[in-house]
Order: structure tokens, then sequence, then C-alpha cells
């Protein structure tokens, strides 16, 4: 097949630090150039990758902005129409619209954000767009769209290691925002007795939370803050954690980190919000509980965590969230896309009327 998967501009691919969509837009280039596809990726020039790289930014434009995104967009369709692809996959809302500069090859689009009604609305613009959900979870909470499969996310099992035997700390990763849950999985730890590493930073948006929340419990004795880390730092940090702790407060639709840390035999102490339940498997993957009590009893010292098998937690996410799932998913997908199109433009093809 003959793919062009369109990223954003806000992120390199991979990202080197925050970026969850541009990292599944990494995975699946290359697992899917890796399985014989002729993929061109419309990415920012930075991004490293094995398919055919085409950009109009050099480097990744963050802070994210609805221009850069427009121009970028714009960009990569104009392009594309001037090429032949089977199938264009985007990953912006702003490319339903561009969609329109090339009506005969199939799009599809994937819904990386959380229940947003002005989108949906606008999303119900473009009935002949496919659609991906990336957990049961966010489909459920979005209004009916046509066409939308779940696809939950992959990564690339090789990139993760694991030990069987755990160091004593539990960690924390994402933005230092309240959805997120830093303040809380600092006060389990405390409760606990078990020092916590916290990676991540704050986004605009959420600095004056993490001020008066989140940094003074950073200054705590067993509070260990890491920053924002990269793919290098967090390796270690997830193989090493005698868990991760996801107290989260909102209906994510898919939390990467929590398929990060099955994949190095982590397990994931999660509150039961969005997309978490459909991902953890109580005992093999990580426990989903009720409330910081419950999330404090497991992690402390004494709990079913000090037998938890974490050989079989990453086999388990190996199968459930390994990238050649994702990529073989997307293929059948891709090809039920491209046989219902060329149905739907044999039918609307004019008659051809014959000479007098």
């Amino acid at each position: 097949m003959r793919i062009a998967l369109v990223s954003t501009p806000f992120a390199a691919v991979p990202p080197v630090h925050y970026g969850g969509t541009e990292l599944i837009v990494h995975e699946l280039a290359e697992g899917l150039v890796a399985r014989g596809h002729d993929v061109a990726l419309y990415a920012t020039g930075d991004s490293v990758t094995t398919a055919h790289l085409r950009s109009v930014y050099p480097k990744a434009k963050w802070p994210p902005d609805p221009f850069s995104d427009l121009h970028h967009i714009s960009w990569a369709f104009r392009d594309v129409a001037q090429r032949r692809f089977d199938v264009v996959h985007a990953h912006s809302p702003t490319a339903l619209a561009m969609g329109r500069l090339v009506p005969q090859t199939p799009l599809v689009y994937t819904i990386h954000h959380d229940e947003q009604p002005r989108l949906t609305d606008y999303y119900r613009q473009f009935p002949d767009v496919w659609y991906v959900a990336i957990s049961t979870d966010q489909r459920a909470r979005q209004d009916p769209l046509p066409r939308t499969a779940v696809i939950r996310h992959g990564l690339d099992p090789d990139r993760f290691a694991w030990s069987e035997t755990p160091a004593d700390y539990a960690c924390f990763v994402g933005r230092l925002a309240q959805e997120k849950g830093p303040h809380t999985a600092i006060d389990v730890a405390a409760a606990a007795g078990v020092p916590i590493r916290v990676a991540g930073e704050a986004h605009p948006p959420d600095r004056e939370f993490a001020r008066t929340e989140v940094e003074p419990r950073l200054a705590q004795p067993h509070v260990t803050y890491l920053g924002a880390i990269g793919l290098n730092a967090k390796v270690p940090l997830l193989r090493d954690a005698r868990a991760l702790l996801a107290p989260i407060g909102w209906h994510e639709p898919f939390g990467l980190i929590i398929i990060e840390a099955m994949l190095s035999g982590c397990p994931v102490l999660a509150f039961p919000m969005g997309s978490a339940p459909e991902l953890i498997e109580r005992g093999v993957t990580g426990y989903v509980v009720r409330d910081a009590a419950e999330m404090t009893a497991l992690l402390r010292p004494g709990s079913p965590l000090d037998q938890f098998d974490r050989r079989r937690c990453r086999a388990r996410a190996m199968r459930r969230f390994g990238r050649s799932r994702l990529v073989a998913e997307h293929e059948a997908l891709y090809a039920q896309v491209m046989g219902a199109t060329a149905e739907r433009l044999h039918r609307t093809a004019p008659v051809p009327v014959p000479a007098a």
C-alpha cells in the first residue's frame, strides 16, 4: 500500500520529550515500513524515520499554534494531491477540511483527545471520513460518528527493559496538571512510606496549579524531581520502579505511560477513570483502585505488590499493546477503507454514453 501519514507540526516524530500523538505516528510509520508498505510521513524536518519524510517546517513548532497547524496541514495535502496514495491517515482535526483537496483518496483520522463537543460538531461535517478511536471509553463518550473503529495504541517492546527485582521507589510520569494527579501521587507515596520519583513539567494552563499544589510537595524529603525526561531516562525509571502511580482525575482517552510501564514489567496503580479500566488487568498488569487509601495500601511494603510477577506483566503487555498488533489492525482498516472507497467510486462513476 502507498500510505500518507500526516502528523502535527508541534513535535518531532518521534518526540524528544512530550508528544503522545507523534510517538504513535512514529510507531505506525516504522511498523508499516517494516512490513513492506510505501509510507510518506508529513512531519517536521527534525523527525527521524525510515519512511519518506516530507516537511514544510525544519523544526517542531512548540507550543501548539493553530496557524502553524494550518500551514503544515495545507502544505501536506497540496503535496498529497500531487502524488498517488491509497490512503491518507491524519492526526490533526485540520486535516478533515483539507481532505477536500483529495476527494478520491480515502481519509482516516485518529481522535487523540477527550470529549469536546465543538470538535464533535465539526466532525459531523465530514461523514466520508473514517474515524479511529483509541479506546472503547473514548468512543463511548463521543457522540456517535459514522464508521468509527477502536484501535488502541501500541509500542515497540524492544525499546523497554524490565527487571524481576525492582527498587523501593514509586514513580509518577506526566504533566504536572490537576487532572493527572501528581499531588495525589506524592501524598500516596508519603502515606505508604515509599520514596517517589516525579517526572514531568507544567504546561502553560497548568502552571498556577503546579506552583501552588505541586512545587511545595516536590520539596518534601521523600520526593526526587526529575523534570521533563526522554526515553533514555524513562526506561530505567520504569524498569526499576515498584509501581507507576496514575491517580488521574479525568476521562483520559488513553494513557501511553500506562502501557510504557506495563512493557517495562512495572505494575500500574490507577484510579478508575477514562480508559484505565480497559487497559489494566487486575493482578496481571496492575490494579485499578477506588481511591487514594486503596492505592496507599497496595503501594505499602507487605502488599500483593511484593509478589507481583513482572515477567508476566511484560508478556501480557506485549500481546495487547505491542507495535505489531497496532500495525496489523491499521493494515486491516486501510484495506477495508480502500475497498469501500473503490466500490463507492465505481457506483458513482458516470455511465458512458454510446457514440451516435
